[in-house]
Formats: C-alpha cells, sequence, structure tokens
C-alpha cells in the first residue's frame, strides 16, 4: 500500500497525463478515445495500469458477481473513472466513491474531457484517506 504523499504524487502525474491527452485530443471525442490515449501516456510516464477492472459485488454474504468496471485502476491504488460528457452529475461521483467502497481504496479521480480546460472536468474524490 502506498503513502499519502506517494498517492499524492501519482495524482500529479495523473494530473499532467491528463491535461496533456486534452491538449492533443480537445473535447469531443467519445470516452473511449480518452480512456486509450489517457493509458498510453500514464504508461509513457511508467506507471503501471489496468484497464476495465471487475469489482466484484456481495449482498448479504452471498458473491453476486463482477457487477461494475473501473475504467482505469494506476499502480493497483488509485481509481480513474474517464468520462465525455456536457456536465458532471452527482450520481458520477457517488459511482466512483462505491468504487472506491467496494475495491478498498482511498483515492480516485473522476475526470471529463468534454470541457473547454480540464480543471473544470478534474474531480480528486478521496475516501478514508
Amino acid at each position: 500500500m502506498l503513502s499519502k504523499i506517494d498517492l499524492n504524487k501519482i495524482g500529479g502525474v495523473i494530473l499532467d497525463s491528463c491535461l496533456a491527452v486534452h491538449r492533443i485530443l480537445g473535447p469531443g471525442l467519445l470516452e473511449s478515445a480518452y480512456t486509450i490515449a489517457l493509458v498510453r501516456e500514464l504508461n509513457l510516464r511508467g506507471l503501471f495500469i489496468r484497464t476495465q477492472v471487475p469489482v466484484e459485488l456481495s449482498y448479504k454474504e452471498k458473491p453476486l458477481g463482477k457487477v461494475y468496471v473501473i475504467d482505469i485502476l494506476v499502480e493497483d491504488e488509485i481509481i480513474l473513472e474517464i468520462k465525455s460528457v456536457t456536465a458532471i452529475e452527482p450520481i458520477f461521483k457517488a459511482q466512483l466513491i462505491t468504487y472506491l467502497k467496494l475495491y478498498q481504496k482511498k483515492l480516485g479521480y473522476l475526470i471529463n474531457f468534454n470541457v473547454p480546460l480540464l480543471k473544470e472536468g478534474f474531480h480528486r474524490i478521496v475516501y478514508q484517506f
């Protein structure tokens, strides 16, 4: 498990990577395009990435299976939820918090690339940090 300092340093790399992707691609593409480009950018910066990571859900101690999928998992510690929408809805943040709880992680980023300036679409979400 990474320290808070390490998580925050990686968060800086994630932000810089998102800025690079947004600068090159701009807004208006599909979520899948940004995901692929961001994975490439993060790999170029030396981070370990997994995509489409299944998350299992249980109900009353009975496994319900892999019902959620994390867009990008960075260094097996930070969850990235990628969007390309006109506005961030509260449900998107709730979704990321749910992923953090179920996957037992402390830090996630909700990133909406469909904005003129990426700072408007970059949201840091912490859970029991």
